[in-house]
């Protein structure tokens, strides 16, 4: 089956993946557009403290996600849809993510070792509801584990009703559970805390 919605089209047999890098920088800044995903926020969310966030909004978080990848670390995955980039996944060892420090809904679960977070979506709006997170999120997994992962952690809104994408931007727990995650702790109602490990 395939869908084509605004001249894409979405597929198994046509989606990849590539972390993003600076020969790609062009890639992430056409997916996120003018506006910077949601409300200039370049997926800097999670690794700023929020004084930072509010101050540093649009521009100033544009920029620092383009210093970041050009030092050569890479915050995440674009997905394509053919040549075009559809999708993104922000994820890195966990303690890359400030903000964890001061949560305490995700604060750590345990001591695991290597254990990485998948913290962020940002999916095309013409092809939402087309597997791409769950598309992402598989390929998340081969990328965390050839990298040095033993755990990866991820902290998706448990809803039923729909809401807007910009509302459950760290994902859905039915989609995680259909790839394999298994939740590991639960401190709010609607966030409980979910795990994929390494296979031995």
């Amino acid at each position: 089956m395939r869908e084509k919605t605004s001249g894409v089209i979405v597929n198994k047999t046509n989606l990849t993946s590539h972390p993003l890098t600076t020969e790609r920088w062009s890639d992430f800044e056409q997916l996120f557009g003018k506006n910077g995903a949601c409300g200039g926020c370049w997926c800097m969310f999670w690794r700023v403290t929020n004084q930072e966030f509010k101050q540093d909004k649009g521009d100033g978080l544009h920029d620092e996600m383009k210093s970041l990848v050009d030092t050569g670390r890479v915050p995440g995955l674009l997905a394509y849809a053919g040549e075009r980039p559809v999708g993104w996944i922000s994820l890195a060892p966990r303690e890359e993510f400030v903000r964890f420090k001061t949560s305490r809904i995700l604060k750590p679960v345990d001591d695991a070792d290597n254990l990485w977070s998948i913290v962020c979506f940002f999916v095309a709006k013409e092809v939402r509801r087309q597997g791409v997170n769950q598309f992402l999120i598989r390929s998340a997994i081969d990328y965390a584990f050839a990298n040095g992962c033993e755990v990866l952690e991820a902290y998706p809104y448990d809803i039923t009703e729909n809401r807007p994408a910009p509302f459950v931007y760290t994902g859905i727990a039915s989609t995680f559970r259909t790839v394999g995650f298994e939740e590991v702790a639960r401190r709010s109602e609607t966030r409980p805390i979910m795990r994929y490990y390494k296979p031995e």
